[in-house]
């Protein structure tokens, strides 16, 4: 017995500590399940839903694809803005002519901001502890 596997597309995306492997799967329907959760219910705002959606919204060419992610590390904001560029990654490895749209609408940058580490005799990344001159 033969089991014919759908083609997909994959994308790694990451932020702060969030990493998400992103899958688009050409199959007709139109699923989008992150850790195997519907998008809802993994994302409860409509904010951390749309970086999704918006990068989804630029693929015009392709019909209906589902989309799987895996989803490791970081908050749930985090989690959602990794999504959205291994999302972007993916669209742009199944459709080349999509680099030059998604560059244009920042989708395709990864922000680099990360948590400073802390340094010792200080409370924090910066914090020093309260000086007295006597």
């Amino acid at each position: 017995m033969t089991v014919k596997l759908a083609k997909y597309y994959e994308g790694v995306g990451k932020r702060k500590e969030a990493i998400a492997r992103v899958r688009l799967i050409e199959d007709g329907k139109s699923h989008f399940t992150v850790n195997d959760v519907p998008l809802e219910k993994a994302f409860p705002t409509e904010i951390m839903r749309r970086y999704a959606q918006v990068v989804l919204e630029k693929n015009t060419s392709a019909g209906k694809l589902s989309v799987s992610a895996r989803v490791a590390g970081g908050g749930r904001n985090a989690q959602a803005e990794a999504v959205a560029l291994g999302l972007a990654r993916a669209l742009v490895v199944m459709t080349p002519e999509l680099r030059t749209t998604m560059r244009q609408g920042k989708h395709l940058t990864r922000d680099a901001r990360i948590k400073e580490r802390r340094k010792f005799g200080l409370k924090k990344a910066r914090k020093a502890p309260q000086w007295s001159k006597r």
